[in-house]
């Protein structure tokens, strides 16, 4: 299997789609009827930097491979794609299909109580590999958020665009969300799979302060807790995801501390060592290298 395709932005996706520039780069929607691949394209595996929600009819078949298990794309009407998962398409032809893509960059909820609660949502899960198929009434509900959503992006923005386009993020996840309960009422969760346990593996370190007490989780660390060893652990995550363990890890740095800097009035100094960094100037480099702007540029943005 070769290394995914990586979608840095919504700019590029647009590009490779065939779409018109979007009017923000952070947030937008579009329609499969907007796309312009050619007839034949195939799509193969990708990985992308933002939140992917869409709604589709009339696929013309394939399958699609969420982690490491197949994901019912060729009849589910929705999914729901996290930033830095993996989606490998087998036979999917885009042509004919039908639905919407609303695609949200993580920076663009940074200040806001979604840039955290989203991620506790089980859809944007390699433990949820079922879509979810909404009825009539359901996808109406959906349709009209959308619809918000569309119009508020193609507004002038002001001084209330971002807090409404948040909220009606909010409202639709919240939405999908109940639907998705509905739906997997008596479902059982099944949790074998790798990328699935090292996910919960770091949400559960991030989650209980474990940065503060023992540092950034080394490689070592990681690899002993799902019983493998580091060289094979990298390996696997870099055929599956085109990133070492390494490159997760840090990910996971950099996501805590945008909410730090978005959130709080912590000193990135103070925002260093919670992270476990001995040395501010070596989160400083981090943050700098993997985000292209310093923490305090990055924060400024929300000033």
């Amino acid at each position: 299997m070769r290394a995914p395709h990586k979608v840095s932005s919504i700019n590029a996706l647009y590009q490779f789609l065939g779409l018109k520039k979007p009017s923000n780069p952070l947030i937008s929607v579009f329609n499969f009827d907007d796309v312009k691949l050619e007839p034949e394209t195939i799509l193969s595996t990708i990985m992308t930097d933002f939140y992917v929600v869409a709604l589709k009819k009339d696929c013309a078949g394939g399958k699609c491979k969420y982690g490491q298990q197949y994901y019912d794309f060729d009849e589910g009407i929705m999914y729901f794609i996290a930033p830095h998962q993996v989606l490998q398409f087998e036979d999917v032809l885009l042509n004919g299909v039908k639905g919407f893509v609303l695609v949200v960059h993580p920076d663009f909820l940074q200040g806001y109580s979604l840039a955290s609660q989203i991620k506790d949502y089980g859809y944007f899960s390699y433990k949820s590999n079922e879509a979810l198929h909404a009825s009539e009434k359901e996808e109406k509900s959906i349709m009209d958020i959308i619809e918000n959503i569309h119009n508020e992006i193609d507004t002038n923005m002001d001084g209330f665009t971002q807090d409404l386009l948040v909220s009606n993020i909010d409202l639709l996840l919240k939405y999908c969300d109940r639907f998705y309960n509905r739906q997997f009422l008596t479902r059982k969760k099944v949790n074998n799979d790798l990328l699935t346990k090292l996910e919960a593996l770091l949400d559960d370190y991030f989650r209980n302060d474990k940065l503060l007490e023992t540092g950034v989780p080394s490689v070592q660390f990681v690899a002993n807790e799902l019983h493998l060893s580091p060289n094979y652990l990298s390996d696997m995550l870099r055929v599956q995801t085109g990133q070492t363990t390494q490159q997760h890890i840090q990910d996971r740095v950099i996501e805590k501390a945008k909410e730090l800097l978005s959130t709080t009035s912590m000193s990135v100094s103070e925002i260093a060592y919670y992270l476990g960094f001995e040395y501010p100037r070596s989160f400083h480099r981090l943050f700098k290298n993997r985000t292209s702007n310093s923490p305090l540029a990055f924060r400024a943005s929300f000033n």
